[in-house]
């Protein structure tokens, strides 16, 4: 346990200082898109190019991997509507609080975390289940949410032809994330053999390296920014009934769910190794990412809500992932 917290214990440091460094004021919040900006669309993107472009394509994109998370993901999404709706209040709010329910921080924190706690041989089903979040799960829950009307009478919600085009409509707005361009790249660089020059390679290179450290700290900052209101002041208190459950359902029935169905998988004799069930498990146990805050502001979800969701997950997963980790073998290589 020691050994994997001298691994935990650093990341999760680095949020904590972006909290206290947005919350202290010494990070003003008009920095923190600034920020956001730099690791989504430079930072992370070069990150995920390289470990694209050191791995064999087959662990990329490995079917028994995808489908065993994917599986599960929908399967929380579903379990956290239906659980949640009441305390939510409505569709829409119910479909983000299964978001943050069901994508755990696999990109901004998730990938880094776990090469560095088991080894480059992580980033191969880590990144699917980046790719399988960014397409499927957060497709389907946004379509969810664009679904419901403030006139019950005016649902939609049984109508097949409106998830369609909702579900449409999130897949091209998930094309315009530069994260899926950046595994492809890399997976094509892989594929070809085709290397870098080199002061190109180099550039690549130090924005990747960049990319843990700036993507943990601006977690912390949004986690602070996201619990303000219009006038920037900490919002009211919340029942903890209405967040901590769903935080719950992230930190412990997702890795669950993804544990027995992995091992169902593997009874039945499909391809998938201890090594990526362990790793799909330690993926799930990762706090809720940070980014569905920003898309809940933007579809005019309870980003309150959703904003001690992640909150609740990203505190509490500092035991729980350490013990899911422990639990699983997990060794610092």
């Amino acid at each position: 346990m020691q050994a994997i917290f001298s691994v935990t214990v650093p990341f999760f440091a680095l949020i904590l200082i972006g909290y206290l460094a947005a919350r202290r004021g010494l990070l003003p919040l008009v920095a923190v898109p600034g920020l956001n900006a730099f690791v989504l669309y430079f930072a992370l993107p070069c990150m995920l190019f390289r470990f694209g472009a050191n791995l064999p394509v087959r662990e990329l994109f490995d079917p028994v991997v995808l489908g065993v998370y994917l599986l599960c993901a929908l399967a929380v999404v579903a379990l956290t509507v239906v659980t949640t709706r009441r305390a939510a209040g409505n569709l829409r709010d119910a479909a983000f609080g299964a978001l943050v329910a069901a994508f755990p921080n696999t990109g901004f924190m998730g990938v880094p975390l776990l090469v560095a706690l088991v080894g480059p041989a992580a980033a191969g089903p880590t990144i699917t289940t980046v790719l399988a979040d960014l397409f499927v799960t957060s497709s389907l829950c946004i379509a969810i949410a664009q679904l419901h009307h403030d006139n019950p009478a005016a649902s939609h919600a049984g109508d097949a032809a409106a998830l369609r085009a909702a579900i449409g409509r999130s897949l091209r707005a998930a094309l315009g994330n530069p994260l899926p361009w950046s595994i492809g790249l890399g997976a094509l660089a892989s594929v070809t053999g085709v290397a870098l020059p080199g002061p190109l390679a180099k550039v690549v290179a130090m924005l990747a390296d960049a990319a843990s450290p700036v993507a943990l700290f601006t977690i912390g900052a949004v986690l602070w920014r996201s619990g303000l209101d219009a006038q920037g002041r900490p919002g009211a208190p919340m029942p903890m009934g209405r967040y901590l459950p769903v935080a719950l359902i992230k930190l412990v029935v997702h890795p669950l769910l993804v544990w027995a169905a992995g091992s169902a998988a593997q009874a039945a004799g499909l391809a998938l190794s201890d090594f990526q069930l362990m790793v799909l498990v330690l993926a799930a146990a990762l706090p809720s990412a940070s980014n569905v805050s920003l898309l809940a502001e933007r579809y005019g979800a309870d980003n309150g809500r959703v904003a001690r969701i992640i909150l609740a997950s990203t505190v509490l997963a500092f035991g729980s992932f350490a013990v899911v980790a422990w639990r699983f073998g997990a060794a610092p290589g």
